[in-house]
Order: structure tokens, then C-alpha cells, then sequence
């Protein structure tokens, strides 16, 4: 009896000393950790609301990826259509020109590239009306006039077409090299830009995640504290 009787008095002795310095540690830590879920709530919504800039920041240069490669690859396919075209027709002014020049003219009128001259200067916006009379009149035989061109006024009309189209080749050349870089250029900037986004992406999300585990954390920490 008197060794639980001592026990009970240093109990009452101590207790209040005890209990009330708990007290104020508790007191003390409730703002504390308060403040904390507060901030870390703030943080929590301001890495969602960048979260939500980098996916559509990515979606906006994904997008612009994909109208940029169509784009290129409708004039990717018009310059070689355009260019194909031109060479043919280059090729056949060639063996016109060679033909004509080596007394050849008969027979290069029967070929498939006397058909692709003819059909040039047909089609032709660069030609004046007398140029393209002229040629015609040496391709098929046939003259309004009766009159027949030399071969040397045909060959110069040849000279010029030629000169003329290989000029405008190397112009869409040109144009298409130019092109092709700045898909390129285009393309690997926004890639980067993907990149970019995706890693911020996947590293805020995780962070969102702990944070979020982290503010119940100290919710349950706040709850016991006050039962405390």
C-alpha cells in the first residue's frame, strides 16, 4: 500500500507538469502544421494549374507538328510533280535541239519526245504567240501561212525554252531546299518543346501525387493532435 501510495503521489505531483507541457507543445504545433497543409495545398493547386499548361502546351506543338508535315509533304508532292515534269520536258528540248542541229529532224519528229515538245508548246504561258506558231508549224508540218521555219529559228526557239525552264527549275529548287530546312528546323524545335513538356509532365504529376499524400499526412497529424 504505501509503495502505491508513493507512486500515486509523485503521479498527482508530476501529471500537471506533464500534461500541461504537452499542452503547449500541442498548442504549438496545431498552427504549425495548419499553416503547413495550407501552403502545401496552395502548391498543390498551382503545380496542377502547370500541369495543365504543359499538357496544352504540348498538345498546341503536337498539333503543329502535325499540320506543318502535311503541309510539307502536299508541296514535297507538287515539286516533284512540277520538277519531273520540267526535267521530261528539258530531256526532250535536249534531243530536239541535238536532232535538229544534226540534221536529224525526220526522225526525231516520229519520237515520243517530239510529242512532249509539242505538247509544251502547247501548254506553255511563257511563249509568245509567234514562237509557239513557229514551233508547232516545224513539229507537225503544218504552216497557216505555207511558210516553214529554218532549223536554226527552231533551235534558237528550242535554246530558249530550255534556258527559260531550267531557270524556273532551279527556282522551285530553290524554293523547295528552303522549304525542307525550315520543315526541319520547325520540327526539331518542336520536338524539343514535346520533350520538354512531357518531362515536366511526368515529374510534376509524381510530385503532385507525394504532395497530396503529404497534406493528409499532416491532416491526420492536425486531427490527432487536437483529440490529443
Amino acid at each position: 500500500e504505501t509503495e502505491l501510495y508513493d507512486k500515486y503521489m509523485c503521479y498527482c505531483k508530476t501529471a500537471g507538469t506533464t500534461l500541461g507541457d504537452a499542452i503547449n507543445a500541442a498548442d504549438t504545433k496545431i498552427p504549425q502544421v495548419a499553416s503547413s497543409i495550407k501552403e502545401g495545398e496552395a502548391q498543390k493547386l498551382q503545380l496542377e494549374q502547370e500541369l495543365k499548361d504543359h499538357q496544352t502546351s504540348r498538345s498546341e506543338a503536337k498539333s503543329a507538328m502535325a499540320k506543318a508535315t502535311a503541309l510539307r509533304e502536299k508541296e514535297a508532292a507538287v515539286y516533284a510533280k512540277d520538277s519531273g515534269d520540267m526535267k521530261n520536258n528539258i530531256g526532250a528540248m535536249d534531243k530536239a535541239i541535238t536532232a535538229i542541229e544534226n540534221g536529224m529532224s525526220g526522225s526525231f519528229l516520229q519520237s515520243t519526245s517530239a510529242q512532249a515538245v509539242q505538247r509544251f508548246a502547247i501548254d506553255s504561258a511563257d511563249m509568245t504567240n509567234y514562237d509557239r506558231r513557229m514551233l508547232l508549224a516545224f513539229l507537225t508540218g503544218k504552216s497557216e501561212d505555207g511558210y516553214t521555219p529554218a532549223s536554226g529559228q527552231i533551235t534558237g526557239i528550242l535554246k530558249e525554252m530550255k534556258s527559260t525552264m531550267e531557270t524556273e527549275l532551279a527556282d522551285i529548287t530553290s524554293t523547295e531546299t528552303a522549304a525542307k530546312q525550315t520543315f526541319e528546323e520547325l520540327m526539331a524545335a518542336k520536338t524539343k518543346e514535346v520533350e520538354a513538356n512531357t518531362q515536366a509532365i511526368e515529374e510534376k504529376t509524381v510530385r503532385v501525387g507525394n504532395l497530396g499524400v503529404e497534406i493528409e499526412g499532416m491532416k491526420n497529424d492536425l486531427d490527432d493532435t487536437q483529440q490529443q
